[in-house]
C-alpha cells in the first residue's frame, strides 16, 4: 500500500509550525518545473517557509522553450503575493545532462524508467545544492502533475536526503485540489501552460497523441455525413 504523502506533508508542516514558535524561519529549496506547477506550491508552502526556487530542467527542448519557462517562472514570483520570501536561482542549462542520463532508455513511454531517470537527476541536484547551501528542506513541484508519479519522486528524494544528509519535504502536491488549484492560478496570472513535459520524447509523443485524437474526430465527422 502506498503512502499517503499529503497527510505526511501536513504532519511535518505541523510540527514546523510548533518549532517556529522557538526559532528561525525554515528554508526550503524548491525544484520547479515550471512557472504553472510551482504556482500552488508556492502559495501553500511560502507561510511555512522562506523559499527558494531553484530552476534546474535540462531535460527542456528546444532552447527557446526553456528560456520561455524560465521568464514565465520570473514573471510568476515577481507578481504574487507571499508569507514569507520566495528568492529564484537558476541551474545551469546543460541538454547532453539529461540525454546522458536517460541513455538506453529513450523510447520509454512517458511515466516510465527514462521519466524516472530525469525526476532522479533534476532532485539530485536540488540536493547536492541544498546541502551546499544549508537549507533545512528540498523538494520538488513535480508531483502536483497527474501524469508525474508521486510514489516514485518521493523515494527518490528520501534516498538523496540520506545521501547528503539534508531533509526532503514528502508531497504529493496534486492532492486537496492542488491540480486544480494550480490551474486557476495559472488563468489568473496569465501563465503559459505547455502541452508537453518538456523533453524531445515527451514532446514527439504529446504530437503523436494529438494527432491521435484529431483523427478519431475526423472519422466521426465522416461517419455522420453517411448517417
Amino acid at each position: 500500500m502506498s503512502e499517503n504523502y499529503q497527510r505526511v506533508l501536513e504532519r511535518i508542516l505541523r510540527e514546523i509550525s510548533i518549532q517556529e514558535e522557538h526559532g528561525a524561519r525554515k528554508r526550503l529549496l524548491l525544484h520547479s518545473c515550471c512557472a504553472p506547477c510551482s504556482s500552488y506550491v508556492l502559495e501553500y508552502l511560502s507561510e511555512y517557509f522562506e523559499i527558494t526556487v531553484f530552476y534546474f530542467n535540462p531535460n527542456i527542448s528546444p532552447e527557446a522553450e526553456y528560456h520561455y519557462r524560465v521568464e514565465e517562472e520570473k514573471r510568476l514570483i515577481a507578481a504574487m503575493p507571499f508569507s514569507n520570501p520566495v528568492h529564484f536561482l537558476e541551474g545551469e542549462y546543460r541538454p547532453e545532462r539529461f540525454l546522458d542520463a536517460v541513455k538506453g532508455y529513450e523510447g520509454e513511454k512517458e511515466g516510465g524508467e527514462r521519466c524516472f531517470r530525469c525526476y532522479e537527476l533534476r532532485l539530485r541536484e536540488a540536493a547536492v545544492l541544498a546541502k551546499k547551501g544549508g537549507f533545512d528542506y528540498f523538494t520538488t513541484t513535480l508531483s502536483i502533475s497527474p501524469l508525474k508519479n508521486a510514489e516514485k519522486l518521493n523515494q527518490i528524494g528520501k534516498a538523496l536526503a540520506q545521501e547528503y544528509g539534508v531533509s526532503y519535504l514528502f508531497s504529493d502536491f496534486k492532492k486537496k485540489n492542488g491540480y486544480q488549484r494550480s490551474i486557476e492560478l495559472s488563468r489568473e496570472y496569465g501563465l503559459y501552460r505547455q502541452n508537453y513535459c518538456g523533453c524531445v520524447f515527451s514532446k514527439v509523443e504529446s504530437g503523436m497523441r494529438k494527432l491521435k485524437k484529431e483523427n478519431f474526430f475526423e472519422k466521426i465527422v465522416d461517419k455522420k455525413r453517411f448517417l
